[in-house]
């Protein structure tokens, strides 16, 4: 049998990246964002549910997670069939399920994990329990290639309100003392005409990203989406910094193509298939 992340070598395949996250009945966040993103990059989406979320675009009226013994069926089932080349990680509700994907990943040895540690909904619904957030921090952040929290997600891991741009840099260097071997930092909550997200690595890599704020109401699943396009670019082969930057600019061409579009009657989603490429083939 072949190793479980690995195709045969003469074998011609798809990108294959997991998304381990929540499923958001709405289609804007959670996997629904995630199977959108893999495949408007030409990859192979997979999924490991979490959770069911009842949720549209005004908000979460209900969480209904999965036990943590289906969701290692899950996971089980699609590495030992197909393989995975990346994985996402969106939310994680409690700290067994934190405890299960951990072992997975040990376990399977998965390569290219990008962590969104999803505790808050675009709405304000909180997703996350208290007691889950130490677990997720000591069981995932070390085995992860690269976390993506927002400013109030990087501020509940840190202990402190994080407040205008001159704070990113000290947060993210916070965020990898925690034991992340790198995070970006996103800065969209920030007021202001510019969007500044940092990228920071143990191995001393700093970059600072700056974008002019696109007009819009549809912000929807941006964090589960840009990690989603950053997971996929990895599974493509891009290095780190490379694979931020083109997920980077994937998400903000879907804010724009779907900035003055109405779904629903709150946040709406952005516009995922704004610029598709056809399915990857690589070969082993």
């Amino acid at each position: 049998m072949t190793s479980s992340t690995q195709a045969p070598s003469s074998a011609r395949r798809y990108a294959r990246v997991l998304s381990i996250a929540g499923s958001d009945s709405g289609g804007g966040a959670g996997i629904q964002a995630d199977l959108k993103t893999f495949s408007a990059l030409g990859c192979y989406g997979m999924t490991a549910i979490t959770a069911i979320t009842a949720q549209n675009t005004c908000g979460v009226t209900g969480i209904h997670g999965i036990p943590p013994e289906m969701l290692k069926a899950q996971i089980d089932a699609v590495v030992q069939d197909i393989g995975v080349d990346a994985v996402k990680i969106g939310m994680l509700h409690s700290p067994e399920v934190v405890r299960v994907v951990a072992d997975a990943i040990r376990s399977y040895q998965l390569p290219h994990v990008v962590l969104d540690p999803v505790m808050v909904a675009t709405s304000g619904d909180r997703l996350i329990a208290q007691e889950t957030v130490g677990v997720l921090v000591q069981e995932l952040f070390p085995l992860a290639e690269v976390i993506t929290p927002n400013l109030d997600e990087a501020g509940w891991l840190l202990g402190r309100p994080l407040e205008g741009v001159d704070a990113l840099q000290g947060a993210v260097q916070g965020l990898l003392a925690l034991g992340a071997p790198a995070a970006l930092l996103k800065g969209g909550h920030l007021p202001g005409d510019w969007v500044v997200d940092v990228l920071a690595t143990r191995d001393g890599v700093v970059q600072r990203l700056e974008s002019a704020r696109i007009a819009t109401h549809n912000g929807h699943g941006t964090g589960c989406t840009l990690s989603s396009a950053i997971a996929a670019h990895l599974a493509l082969g891009l290095p780190l910094v490379q694979a931020v930057e083109r997920a980077r600019s994937y998400i903000l061409g879907a804010i724009a193509a779907g900035a003055d579009v109405h779904t629903g009657h709150g946040h709406g989603p952005l516009n995922h298939g704004h610029a598709p490429v056809a399915q990857v083939v690589v070969q082993g």
